[in-house]
């Protein structure tokens, strides 16, 4: 009866510890939202962004990708961001798809403007730049078109 009794409290640390690495990955991942305001802009495209791409100013993550839609009138590729509250973004910010790296992922990288006029929570940032597509660089390089 000792032996079942061992194995019972063995088996509730080992499960207690799963638990809290569990919350622990969850809490690092990044996955939860910070609770900040959002902020939404419209690209031509957004090759390699998806729900949960990082947002980021200076190569520090400041926000998500929450949402990704289409803009019917327009045909262009609309993002809804989340950024974390403690950042203010000028209304002349940019915002670009850039790739982390030859064979890294996208995101999109912020360049506060210079106004003293801040973007509202619900607000667009109006200049973009797409993603550039690596195959089209390449096929312009080796074929020579403009």
């Amino acid at each position: 009866m000792s032996r079942s009794l061992v194995e019972t409290l063995l088996g509730a640390v080992v499960l207690a510890v799963a638990i809290g690495f569990l919350i622990f990955a969850y809490n690092k991942s990044g996955v939860a939202t910070s609770g900040g305001y959002e902020v939404s802009a419209a690209f031509n495209r957004v090759d390699g962004i998806t729900n949960g791409s990082d947002v980021r100013i200076g190569g520090i993550k400041v926000g998500t990708v929450v949402d990704r839609e289409l803009e019917p009138e327009t045909f262009r590729a609309v993002l809804r961001m989340s950024i974390d509250e403690t950042v203010a973004l000028p209304m002349d910010s940019t915002a670009a798809v850039v790739s982390d790296g030859l064979l890294g992922g996208k995101f999109i990288d912020l360049q506060p403007g210079a106004e003293e006029t801040l973007i509202a929570d619900g607000g667009r940032i109006a200049y973009t730049q797409s993603s550039l597509l690596l195959e089209e660089l390449i096929g312009k390089f080796a074929f020579g078109s403009d």
